[in-house]
């Protein structure tokens, strides 16, 4: 059944949160910016309103999602600081003598009461009104990128995720104490998860009673990873990977596993739009949504700024339409063709051929493709295949037994043009220049606030991660530039 409280319980002891969590305490200082009671319209309907227990209040829970995110915590090193801490205690609007939480029941709220398949965007437009009604949103320029998060069971089975974790757990304990190497129990090398669930449950048992390494940080925080692994298993029965997870590529060579979160933000650091996808999609398809989510959220966009992969046809159609700028550079296949320069072939302009190295003309030249597609028309020049069979500097542009010899140069479109044009300026140099700030948040997310790896599998749990993360960074973000 649904419950909160709108105030903090009366204690005799609650003084010691005007003596402990000064006024710049971030905690403190995030209540103070923040009504938090929205988010009991945002979760209402995913409770019983008359019936069964009294719930958690949902602010409450929420808050703790935010620690979470914060100060990057597992579940259980969570719930057991905030057992400790006032100022965690002071933020979740507890007494200072009252209990806390158990671990399982955030599970539970993230999956059971925060089902809502915009909750993204809702926060996201939560801390953007706050940023308006704070004037710290004054630009009409955003920049996007987009950033990767690893599944954490990057593309193994549970029983490989547990085994991988327990054997970590081991070795930290070895490094400390190999003597205890007698003690544990002996490992399970078959392939069962119910079996391997039952060793992972006897090794971190073994472990609780030998309290002169269980109760070292290090090894602690490894316990608490291998506990909730297990109960995640154990209450999914998980037997296949993440399904939602897919292969992206950073890099020709290098690839994740995992998802993509398409990121906008203002050149004040506030994010203004996100979409999170699997790990495989490109970045360029989000502009326009992540456009259309800025000025829902009442941002006027005038400029854009992006890396290559926003530089395609159909982006360049849609900004053009909207007389939006959209500074970034076209990739060096259209502005410079695939073509390496310094080939040897040359265009004679007299003949409107293209001449080989050797200095035989072309013999005919066709157009390929269809205006106003998504890829550029090109003209392909045909050689007459006989000659260069028999050319003494063949190597260079001929494979041996190949029935023709074509050379194809891309059609650049008028929009290509102009964006060429565009880049040359010293405006498109000025503004290109604070692309790198995207770069920063990204870095920001990953290494202050977890998101390098997502905390829980599949889409639903990414959207989650990314919507609690996302309304962090914005509501700091905020209070940074209220104080400058």
């Amino acid at each position: 059944m649904l419950n909160f409280q709108e105030e903090l319980d009366l204690s005799p002891h609650s003084c010691l949160y005007d003596i402990l969590v000064k006024e710049d305490h971030l905690l403190r200082k995030l209540n103070n910016l923040v009504d938090f009671s929205f988010i009991i319209e945002e979760v209402r309907e995913n409770y019983c309103l008359d019936d069964g227990r009294n719930a958690v209040d949902p602010i409450q829970m929420f808050k703790y999602l935010l620690l979470k995110v914060i100060y990057n915590l597992s579940d259980r090193d969570l719930v057991s600081r905030a057992f400790t801490d006032l100022s965690f205690k002071y933020f979740l609007g507890l007494a200072p003598e009252e209990n806390v939480i158990h671990a399982t029941s955030l599970t539970k709220f993230r999956r059971l009461r925060l089902k809502d398949e915009v909750f993204l965007d809702k926060l996201i437009a939560k801390s953007v009104e706050i940023a308006l009604q704070k004037g710290v949103i004054n630009s009409t320029t955003i920049i996007v990128d987009a950033t990767h998060t690893k599944s954490a069971y990057n593309a193994k089975s549970p029983i490989e995720i547990l085994r991988e974790r327990s054997k970590n757990l081991r070795k930290k304990v070895y490094q400390i104490d190999e003597s205890i190497k007698n003690k544990l129990p002996t490992k399970y090398t078959g392939t069962e998860l119910k079996e391997e669930l039952r060793y992972s449950n006897d090794l971190l048992r073994v472990l609780e009673k030998e309290p002169k390494v269980s109760l070292i940080p290090g090894i602690k925080e490894s316990m608490n990873l291998l506990e909730e692994t297990i109960e995640d298993d154990l209450e999914h029965m998980k037997s296949t990977m993440d399904h939602d997870a897919k292969i992206g590529h950073k890099t020709k060579d290098t690839a994740f596993f995992g998802y993509k979160t398409h990121i906008a933000m203002d050149d004040n650091r506030i994010v203004t739009a996100a979409v999170v996808t699997t790990g495989e999609k490109s970045d360029g398809k989000y502009l326009a949504n992540l456009i259309e989510k800025s000025e829902a959220n009442g941002i006027k966009v005038e400029t854009v700024l992006g890396d290559a992969a926003y530089s395609g046809k159909d982006n360049l159609k849609y900004t053009n339409k909207k007389e939006i700028t959209l500074v970034a550079k076209l990739v060096p296949a259209v502005s410079k063709g695939f073509r390496d320069k310094n080939d040897g072939f040359e265009f004679n302009k007299d003949a409107g051929m293209m001449v080989c190295p050797a200095g035989e003309m072309a013999s005919r030249k066709a157009k390929q493709g269809k205006k106003d597609q998504n890829t550029n028309q090109t003209i392909t020049y045909y050689f007459d295949v006989e000659k260069c069979k028999r050319c003494l500097i063949r190597e260079n542009c001929y494979k041996n037994e190949a029935k023709s010899k074509t050379y194809s140069i891309s059609i650049k479109s008028e929009l290509h043009q102009e964006q060429m044009h565009f880049e040359k300026t010293e405006r498109f140099k000025k503004l290109s220049r604070n692309r790198y700030m995207i770069e920063a948040k990204n870095s920001e997310i990953k290494n202050r606030h977890g998101f390098r790896t997502n905390k829980s599998d599949g889409l639903f749990g990414m959207n989650i991660q990314a919507a609690t993360t996302l309304f962090v960074v914005n509501l700091k973000r905020i209070l940074t530039l209220m104080d400058e």
